[in-house]
């Protein structure tokens, strides 16, 4: 691994707690020589962890559509900065540099971008890891939803173990060296039930 993408909301959130973790992630990817890629802004958790992150001499790759940095919310400090035409373009190159993702609190936009990351681990686009920062268990509701999903037979409980979780970041990316994908011979079935 040597970039990781983190996404994270562009606000702060109501805790300190949120802004001090999204700190900690940027100065730790930093001094373990991780590159970040993040959605390029320089507002809320997302411009937290990437000036962190080059505070600390790293190097920070941000990728942002054109119609938010015309809104002048791109961060211009950036080691690189990828303007790109769309939401869609923003993910897929994201999605290409990073060998590992990190979701942050956040709001829509994280989990969706989370969840299509997942869904793309899932269906073996990728054997990337793909970890929660779980934040003052910030993230404990989604987790409940993805253990409910496998109770329900909606998810494989193979394939729950795809989402990784730790409530710090030095945890989380332990276990993202030691990381290996789940092989699952069938995901989808055809399974009639009377």
């Amino acid at each position: 691994m040597k970039s990781i993408c983190v996404f994270c909301g562009s606000s702060m959130g109501v805790r300190p707690v949120y802004k001090e973790a999204a700190q900690t992630l940027g100065k730790t990817l930093a001094s373990q020589k991780f590159r970040l890629v993040y959605g390029g802004g320089n507002v809320g958790l997302m411009g937290v962890v990437a000036d962190a992150a080059l505070l600390a001499g790293g190097e920070v790759i941000g990728v942002i559509p054109e119609f938010l940095a015309a809104k002048e919310i791109a961060h211009n400090e950036l080691t690189v900065l990828h303007v790109v035409g769309s939401m869609h373009e923003r993910k897929t190159k994201m999605a290409d540099l990073g060998d590992a993702f990190i979701a942050l609190p956040g709001g829509y936009g994280t989990l969706e971008e989370f969840c299509e990351i997942l869904t793309w681990a899932q269906l073996g686009l990728h054997q990337k890891p793909c970890g929660l920062l779980n934040v003052e268990r910030y993230f404990d509701p989604l987790l409940r939803l993805f253990d409910h999903a496998v109770k329900e037979e909606f998810l494989k409980s193979a394939l729950r173990s795809l989402v990784l979780e730790a409530s710090d970041a030095q945890s989380l990316l332990d276990l993202f060296a030691t990381y290996q994908p789940p092989i699952v011979d069938k995901w989808i079935g055809r399974e009639v039930r009377p």
